[in-house]
């Protein structure tokens, strides 16, 4: 009897096994593609081709074209400040702003995060919902530039990550932020 069950699982496996076999890779999502940001194993990209405009070559910065900190040298800074309580973007904000998405319109491949950050005044949700806001302030103005909004993803830090440790206004001015961190280059 023993033999006989064990002979029928036995079976049961190899037909469930072979079941499994005939599953075509097609019903399989592909891969994603590999995160490269411009460094060790990829060419920086070739003046002229579709990542870098004819006449540009992104170098001047001294940084390899299309990566983060070549972002960061173009754009003049990869964030904008906020005002106590407030999600408006001021002129500086939207010059900042308009600079980065003249940097991501050369870099068509290139997707960013913006991270929204708040002072550590108010409770947690209150701050996690502020940072929302100012990060989702920045995405609408980038996507209003042109930046295809599908190339954005936001998230809140809320009070969580801090730039500046303390509790006085000059500390609580550098955190309430939006940054803007270059997240992949598909190539």
């Amino acid at each position: 009897m023993y033999q006989t069950s064990l002979r029928l699982g036995l079976a049961a496996a190899l037909v469930m096994t072979a079941a499994c076999a005939g599953k075509k890779k097609a019903d399989l999502p592909p891969p994603p593609p590999p995160a490269n940001n411009g460094t060790a194993g990829s060419p920086p990209p070739v003046p002229g081709t579709s990542d870098t405009p004819v006449g540009t070559t992104g170098i001047g910065s001294g940084e390899t074209p299309g990566s983060a900190a070549d972002f960061i040298a173009q754009s003049g800074s990869d964030r904008v400040l906020f005002g106590t309580d407030s999600y408006e973007l001021d002129d500086a904000a939207r010059a900042t702003l308009g600079k980065q998405s003249e940097w991501l319109a050369r870099y068509a491949s290139v997707r960013i995060t913006v991270e929204g950050h708040t002072d550590e005044r108010g409770t947690r949700e209150y701050n996690l919902a502020l940072g929302d806001r100012r990060a989702n302030a920045a995405k609408n103005f980038l996507a209003a530039q042109g930046v295809a909004a599908a190339r954005i993803a936001t998230i809140s830090y809320g009070k969580e990550r801090p730039e500046a440790e303390g509790s006085d206004d000059a500390a609580y001015a550098k955190n309430r932020r939006a940054v803007t961190v270059v997240a992949a280059t598909a190539r």
